[in-house]
């Protein structure tokens, strides 16, 4: 059965002024939504979750509305198991995540035992990588890898998504996913 992080999404970038019922009528045509936690700070820009009774409506819903110009503010929607990786970037981001290349993915799903060097090993089968670092996260980890040219990190997420990592003390499944960039990570920005 599928857990409720499968089934619900990120809404960002919405005007603070928005009531429930326009979330609702934003994604009725997606599927039935079972719940929708709206969260407006005192400064712009506000966003909520939305929760749908299954998880095929929330890709429907991601696929559909994400970068839907919504009364003027490009919303950016997204799976919610991603925003908590996209929050670690962007906070590691302020605290030294390297500079070196703008080339740059984000690794997810590595096991607890990951090291940096066992994950720039592994990254190095896409091409050059000149950046690597893993950053631990509850029962797991996360990685950040700089690749030194465009094509190296286009292959990186085309061939290494859903790879098996390996290292002396356990293997797992990884994901890799585009680093964004600041801006576009917490306002929906292109």
């Amino acid at each position: 059965m599928a857990g409720r992080s499968s089934r619900t999404i990120y809404v960002g970038n919405i005007p603070l002024d928005v009531r429930e019922w326009e979330i609702e009528d934003l994604f009725y045509k997606c599927g039935r939504i079972l719940d929708i936690e709206l969260k407006l700070p005192p400064r712009p820009p506000g966003y909520c979750f939305v929760e749908f009774e299954d998880p095929f409506d929330a890709e429907d819903a991601i696929k559909g509305r994400d970068g839907y110009n919504f009364d003027g503010c490009r919303i950016w929607v997204i799976d919610f198991e991603l925003v908590h990786y996209y929050y670690l970037a962007i906070v590691l981001g302020r605290f030294g995540v390297s500079h070196r290349s703008e080339f740059r993915v984000v690794v997810r799903g590595l096991p607890s035992s990951a090291s940096w060097q066992d994950l720039k090993d592994h990254m190095r089968k896409a091409g050059d990588v000149c950046f690597a670092e893993v950053y631990r996260d509850g029962d797991g980890a996360m990685g950040i890898v700089d690749y030194t040219n465009y094509d190296d990190m286009k292959y990186a997420l085309r061939k290494l998504d859903d790879s098996e990592f390996r290292n002396p003390f356990s293997r797992a499944y990884i994901g890799v996913i585009l680093f964004f960039g600041w801006k576009v990570m917490v306002f929906g920005l292109s």
